[in-house]
């Protein structure tokens, strides 16, 4: 069965990619800034490269925040990716602070310029890392992420990285420097990636079939 998808078009991201990545998939996918569209899509994927800031004022100037919220609230499949996972969080250091979709509560915080050992590294992340699961008693089962295999390599670009509140909503993490950067959130139907699945070959190509079956 064919999987309805709306990409949320706000100015900012990859749409182009994700779409092709998402009809390569099988889905059929809108892009729109239509806050009715995005009310009654099937599912939603909230994309971005960019900053935090730049990002909500995209959404506020075209009146996208409820919509988005209440969509999450209503059960149907949200996924977040790269700047799109961030804007999930509370709030964002950023630039400044920055107040976010306070759809999965956390923070948005600078990855250290150093590694755990204090060396110097490059910022921001880029490159393919390694999936992990955060704590052991995560399961990835169940989630957009059954079937991946625990360090299956993603490909990444951020110098920021999300900080839930609660440990529980950390689906994945990656390794950087010696310190854990959150690789995948989730709370219930919503789900970010820090990573982009659209570039990261086959593994993200998976990802993605999952979330049109979840």
């Amino acid at each position: 069965m064919t999987r309805r998808v709306v990409i949320v078009d706000y100015g900012l991201g990859n749409i182009f990619s994700v779409r092709k990545a998402l009809e390569h998939c099988g889905a059929t996918v809108d892009l729109s800034e239509d806050p009715h569209v995005i009310m009654r899509a099937e599912r939603l994927v909230l994309p971005g490269v960019g900053a935090f800031r730049d990002g909500m004022s995209g959404l506020r100037d075209r009146n996208l925040v409820e919509p988005i919220c209440r969509f999450a609230q209503s059960g149907r499949p949200l996924l977040g990716i790269c700047l799109g996972m961030q804007m999930l969080m509370t709030v964002s250091e950023e630039f400044g602070t920055h107040q976010g979709l306070d759809i999965i509560p956390g923070r948005v915080l600078a990855i250290p310029k150093t590694t755990a050992a204090g060396k110097p590294h490059r910022i921001p992340h880029i490159g393919w890392n390694s999936l992990r699961l955060p704590h052991e008693s995560r399961s990835w089962s169940g989630t957009i992420l059954e079937g991946t295999e625990v360090n299956a390599a993603v490909y990444l670009v951020h110098s920021f990285t999300a900080w839930p509140d609660n440990e529980a909503h950390r689906l994945a993490d990656c390794a950087y420097g010696g310190r854990r950067i959150s690789a995948a959130v989730q709370l219930g139907n919503v789900y970010g990636c820090q990573f982009h699945p659209e570039k990261s070959a086959q593994v993200g190509l998976s990802i993605l079939r999952r979330f049109l079956e979840v």
